[in-house]
């Protein structure tokens, strides 16, 4: 941005800081932080604004067409064809104009803000029986101002059409001739642009035959929608137009009778064009879903689904259980199918749906890896031609050399597809922009949209042409002039549109890989093919879990990923908003001539964005694409701090491993206690230290574990065979803070006939290191810990009781260390304590405890360790329940460090603290980890004790067999009950 150009933003941030009630930011995180949406283009806002009501949104729009301004509408920044995205002034209105206003049970209408999320409308309207039809696989972030302004459809379209059809008003802000103005629209002429209806008189004949007849054509203004006989619905032709003509500020939708049951048939097919030409003959059945998806498509592992090489995924819904699995049952009758399954539980409907809604995410990488876009993501043909479409379409992909594995919604003839283009070379992006064109011949030979769900936007606007031909975009013009005469809404969508191969958000980005720690393996250890990895889907927004909304009733939340987002609502709070800030971060070291975050890994903006990064990992399994925020974190910890002074909290808490053993060394753990008791002394310790000081320090036991292990060792001890041994780590927060949990753990290993030893004094998994990103520290720690398991324990299972230090051995050791075959060696064999039992003594049978459980599963069991042996192991000693899902707020150093209380014990209160609340009186309060067992003691007074712990008390309360084992009736740890 120029000297005259940074001088016109200010003048402009300063006359709607004077109209407009709402934030105006037109500062660098801002700005940053909407350059993209989910779709394959970038342009960089001027400002953003943040309307608390119509009024502003008037005042705005007021203020923008003075100074020539372009203004672009954007809800949760889901659109895959770049329309929510501007080089003007975006209006966001995700903060303030997001309220459900009313609704009527009785007529079925809801009246909606535009910032609405969709399955908070959904959630409003289950208790009466009713629903919002068009369901996006993103309801749990996309906004109804979003759908209307896309014209979303979702899985359900077969049963109930797209939004437009179920718009019945909308109050929209319109650039009118003479001034800015709210107009209501509906059927009828009545608050139109007096230009529009002359416009439509003038074409009757070309609107009542220029748009192919199919169930999702998107494409396009919906001028038909204006012919007399359709009533002259404006607001329905205004539904699709992307912000280009009016900007909503209320709706008034109508809602459906939702099933009072439903049943999921999933079809197997060998294929995806046998499935395709099936879908259309499954619609006179009355199906709720008819959606297609191919095997390489589905992760690794995933249980559930029929034989075949492709399903369809039909909902069924009635008054009762039993007459929805009829409906399903008949289905599966009457096609013919490789395999097929019904699914009743609503729990097991979930499961399904997430694996078909997170196809998503994970259409953007290959099978083996290698990253696809979208571009080309949503064309619709007539239900009836999809198969020979789809094989057409496949046989052109060939022909470019390019691979994509179609999905989406069949029985609406509506594909989805991530193409594997090359966005990056000239050559590349010269192959993407023959192919669009090819391809969209080929959808029109077969009567078909170049849009079928999520717009034109600039992927597909400039090739409106060949669809519709030179006259009715003609006409689109003209109906664009006739709305916004001084063309500031969205300009270059849809109407005389940017090129297709403009504004690529990939242009930016250095061409070589930046210098970095971390190897990336997954990412061809380049940082940037790293942070492109994050589409913009933003499952990462989605919040709490809501029952009965979404496919099949919801798959709701994001699980753990981004617990500081679901406290704070911002944006730069998700993976998503830091993986965009890394992006322009990348663009300015790359010299991006509009680069917003020009000063690198020493930028502040950046490291703000992260600080609130819990490094919970959640992102790691719970985003669709993988992103690995919590490394990306450390990353840029690494960089900014290099050579200087960092945070006290760094030294403070990133060096606790080296703290606490000159403790122990000394020991002097009854002095620190003593002196922790003082409060002024405890007050300077905290300042100096960077500790929040509403922190409780901990206490220190008398002892470690390693000394009480060698005390109670004999020390002429035989080892026969490393058949026997049990090896058990000894991290730092066992070892120093809880020895307890490491002592229990050495009484049930014993248990099982195994001889337990210790990992070498010394070793440590670096992760107070890694997370505070001193890496060079950290690849120290871990280089030297590779060295003291060499060569007699490397390779052997050992057993790491605390799950984050657990997940730092297993993720991020053979990631900082990619040269040293040692590390991968190491990772292998770490085992979490319910691992280690299975593997160690398949035959061993834990006592019954036969108690409810409450509790947490610790965020990086969750993300990187897996919890299916820890659910065996409750199972099998009679632990009934399930854990929460979510972050304790504690998360090592981040709720100890200064700045980070709030927002730590927020965390905690959303799901933790609440869940242990909840619970029954006797239920065990289970807690794997160190940083939940504190945030449990000091936030909820309650203590948590680790599994190991648990086995422990109850193998100490069983009686004993001849042999001297516990006579246990249990079954065993490794197995099922009965």
């Amino acid at each position: 941005m120029t000297d005259s150009d940074q001088d016109g933003a200010g003048e402009l941030a300063a006359r709607l800081r004077g109209v407009v009630r709402g934030e105006v930011d037109f500062g660098v995180t801002a700005r940053a932080l909407t350059t993209m949406d989910a779709s394959n283009y970038r342009r960089v806002p001027v400002g953003v604004v943040a309307p608390r009501d119509a009024d502003d949104v008037i005042a705005a729009l007021t203020v923008c067409r003075e100074h020539g301004v372009p203004v672009v509408a954007r809800g949760g920044g889901t659109s895959i064809a770049g329309q929510a995205t501007g080089t003007g002034v975006v209006l966001d209105f995700t903060r303030h104009l997001n309220r459900l206003v009313s609704l009527d049970p009785g007529t079925r209408t809801a009246v909606v803000q535009p910032g609405l999320v969709l399955d908070r409308l959904q959630e409003a309207a289950a208790p009466h029986g009713l629903r919002f039809g068009p369901d996006p696989s993103t309801h749990g972030r996309c906004t109804l101002g979003g759908m209307i302004g896309n014209n979303s459809c979702g899985s359900h379209s077969v049963a109930y059409g797209t939004t437009a059809d179920q718009v019945r008003e909308l109050t929209a802000a319109v650039c009118g001739p003479e001034s800015v103005g709210l107009h209501r629209l509906g059927r009828g002429w009545s608050g139109a642009p007096d230009a529009l209806r002359p416009l439509v008189d003038g074409d009757l004949a070309l609107l009542r035959t220029g748009f192919p007849d199919l169930p999702r054509r998107i494409s396009g203004y919906a001028l038909d929608a204006l012919l007399p006989e359709n009533g002259a619905d404006v607001a329905r032709s205004l539904c699709g137009s992307e912000g280009t003509l009016g900007i909503v500020t209320e709706a008034t939708v109508r809602l459906v009778d939702a099933p009072r049951a439903r049943a999921l048939a999933v079809l197997g097919y060998a294929d995806e064009g046998a499935a395709a030409d099936a879908a259309a003959g499954l619609l006179p059945y009355g199906p709720l879903t008819v959606e297609g998806m191919a095997a390489d498509l589905v992760p690794a592992g995933t249980g559930g689904l029929p034989g075949g090489g492709a399903w369809l995924f039909v909902e069924t819904g009635g008054d009762s259980a039993a007459q929805a699995r009829a409906r399903a049952d008949a289905i599966v009758r009457a096609a013919d199918v490789v395999d097929s399954v019904v699914v009743t539980d609503p729990a097991g409907q979930r499961a399904l749906w997430r694996v078909r809604e997170d196809a998503s995410g994970t259409a953007t990488r290959m099978p083996d890896g290698s990253e696809a876009w979208p571009g080309w993501e949503d064309c619709a043909v007539p239900p009836a031609r999809l198969g020979a479409y789809l094989r057409e379409f496949r046989a052109l992909l060939s022909s470019y050399g390019l691979r994509g594995t179609p999905y989406g919604h069949f029985g609406d003839g509506c594909i989805h597809v991530r193409i594997d283009f090359d966005l990056l070379s000239a050559e590349g992006v010269g192959r993407f922009r023959a192919f669009s064109g090819d391809l969209a011949d080929l959808v029109v030979a077969h009567g078909g949209s170049l849009s079928g769900e999520h717009g034109d936007g600039q992927a597909r606007a400039e090739l409106l042409p060949r669809m519709y031909g030179a006259e009715m975009v003609g006409l689109f013009e003209r109906v664009k002039a006739a709305w916004d005469p001084d063309g500031v809404l969205n300009p270059g969508i849809l109407v005389r549109p940017a090129r297709l191969d403009e504004n690529l958000r990939f242009a930016v980005l250095p061409r070589r890989p930046v210098d970095v720690a971390f190897g990336y393996p997954h990412d061809g250890g380049d940082f940037g093919a790293a942070v492109r990895r994050c589409v913009g889907v933003a499952k990462c927004r989605t919040e709490a879990v809501v029952a009965g909304s979404g496919a099949s009733g919801g798959s709701g939340g994001s699980g753990v990923m981004c617990p500081s987002y679901r406290v704070t609502g911002e944006e730069e709070h998700s993976t998503r908003g830091r993986a965009r800030m890394l992006h322009e971060m990348l663009a300015g070291m790359a010299g991006a001539p509009d680069a917003v975050v020009k000063d690198g890994w020493r930028s502040t903006e950046v490291r703000d964005a992260l600080d609130l990064c819990l490094s919970c990992k959640g992102c790691r399994s719970d985003c669709p694409v993988g992103v690995d925020m919590a490394t990306y974190k450390a990353e840029f910890l690494h960089h900014h701090y290099a050579g200087r002074r960092r945070p006290a909290a760094h030294y403070a808490l990133g060096w606790l491993p080296r703290w606490l053993r000159a403790v122990s060394a000394t020991r002097t753990a009854p002095l620190v206690n003593a002196l922790a008791r003082v409060p002024l002394l405890t007050s300077v310790a905290k300042r100096l230290g960077g500790i929040a000081p509403e922190r409780d320090i901990p206490r220190l036991p008398r002892e470690p574990l390693t000394r009480w292990f060698t005390r109670r060792t004999p020390s002429g001890t035989m080892i026969l065979s490393t058949s026997e041994l049990a090896v058990l780590w000894p991290d730092t927060f066992t070892n120093h803070l809880a020895p307890e949990v490491g002592k229990a753990a050495t009484r049930v290993l014993e248990d099982t006939g195994r001889t337990v030893v210790l990992a070498p004094t010394g070793v440590c998994c670096g992760l107070t290191y890694l997370s505070t990103g001193q890496l060079d520290r950290a690849r120290a720690v871990l280089r030297r810990t590779l060295d003291l398991m060499e060569p007699a324990l490397l390779g052997l299972p050992v057993t790491v009781l605390e799950p984050s230090c657990a997940a730092a051995l297993r993720a991020d050791l053979p990631e900082l260390l990619p040269d040293d075959p040692r590390a991968r060696e190491l990772a292998d064999s770490v085992r979490t304590f319910a691992e280690a039992l299975e593997e160690l003594a398949p035959d061993w049978r834990p006592p019954l405890v036969s108690r409810p459980v409450a509790g947490q599963t610790h965020c990086h069991q969750h993300a990187v360790l897996g919890d299916a042996a820890d659910r065996r192991l409750r199972e099998a000693a009679g632990l009934t329940g399930t854990l929460a899902a979510g972050c304790c707020g504690l998360a090592g150093d981040f709720g100890f460090a200064r700045g980070h209380y709030e927002i730590s014990k927020a965390c905690a209160d959303e799901t933790l603290l609440p869940s242990v609340e909840a619970s029954p009186d006797d239920a065990v309060v289970l807690a794997d980890g160190y940083s939940c067992r504190t945030q449990l003691e000091q936030l909820g007074g309650r203590r948590g004790r680790h599994m190991a712990e648990v086995l422990a008390a109850a193998l100490d309360e069983s009686p004993r067999d001849a042999s001297g084992h516990s006579a246990r009736d249990s079954p065993r740890a490794g197995g099922t009950s009965g």
